[in-house]
């Protein structure tokens, strides 16, 4: 699980590249808030929609050369990304890096049982290593998986409150990032709760809670890009604020999975 973790961490690096190089491309390649979002809806739908099929396959049988080869796409299409002068010809090289990245977690996820035979198993050791979320799979440990989510989403309201009030954009910075640290409190708990909720197809499981779900949020950038077109990067945040109040409640219909 170290290699995995290891392999995972790269993976992340790639996928970060995106967002990250967004405000250079806003303000080096002409590309507007729109144009931005539709590429981060490229890369979000190509590391995401890939993951669903991977992880059915990985069920089924053992594919060791997936995730070496998704490593590798993800490089290649980031490395073509960077010298592309446009935005048109950005969207393959940025979905071929994603799509490549898709095909990284669901073989871990599989290799990750989502319990040890006969008690549920914790959470910490066995969802960790996405995006530093090892502070939830903690708080999972002890306070249950469905508490750490609710807990999860409902302190991203005043996280994302306070960054929005801030006036300074130097002390934003750390507001900035605690509602990043924040917003992954529920994510490796998520997929441990996907994993115990379908016990049999933990790859399947990492698929849906890694795939799927991500790409269903991805469906509402352009919208975001929409607003920040017309109001600013700040009336976008706005609009993510309301967000969390929407995961508070959904949450609130979630089970904990009974042992076995």
């Amino acid at each position: 699980m170290r290699l995995w973790a290891a392999a995972h961490a790269v993976d992340d690096f790639y996928q970060g590249l995106v967002p990250a190089a967004v405000p250079y491309l806003v303000l080096q390649r002409d590309v507007g808030y729109l144009g931005a979002s539709g590429l981060a809806v490229a890369a979000t739908f190509g590391s995401s929609l890939p993951q669903i099929a991977v992880g059915l396959l990985a069920d089924k049988r053992r594919m060791p050369w997936m995730s070496p080869l998704g490593l590798a796409l993800a490089g290649i299409g980031a490395g073509v990304a960077g010298p592309v002068p446009a935005c048109p010809p950005l969207v393959p090289a940025v979905l071929g890096s994603g799509a490549g990245g898709g095909e990284v977690p669901p073989p871990p996820g599989r290799g990750a049982p989502p319990a040890p035979r006969g008690r549920a198993g914790p959470v910490g050791r066995v969802a960790g290593g996405r995006r530093a979320p090892l502070a939830g799979g903690r708080i999972a440990d002890r306070i249950g998986m469905v508490r750490t989510v609710r807990l999860g989403n409902v302190l991203l309201i005043p996280a994302l409150v306070a960054m929005l009030l801030c006036g300074n954009r130097y002390v934003a910075l750390p507001f900035a990032l605690l509602v990043g640290l924040v917003t992954n409190i529920p994510f490796a708990v998520l997929v441990k709760l996907g994993q115990d909720y379908l016990p049999t197809r933990p790859g399947t499981a990492a698929g849906v809670t890694l795939g799927l779900a991500v790409s269903a949020g991805g469906l509402f950038l352009p919208l975001l890009g929409l607003v920040a077109e017309a109001h600013g990067p700040r009336g976008a945040l706005v609009v993510l604020a309301v967000v969390p109040l929407v995961a508070v409640v959904l949450s609130a219909f979630l089970r904990e999975p009974a042992a076995r």
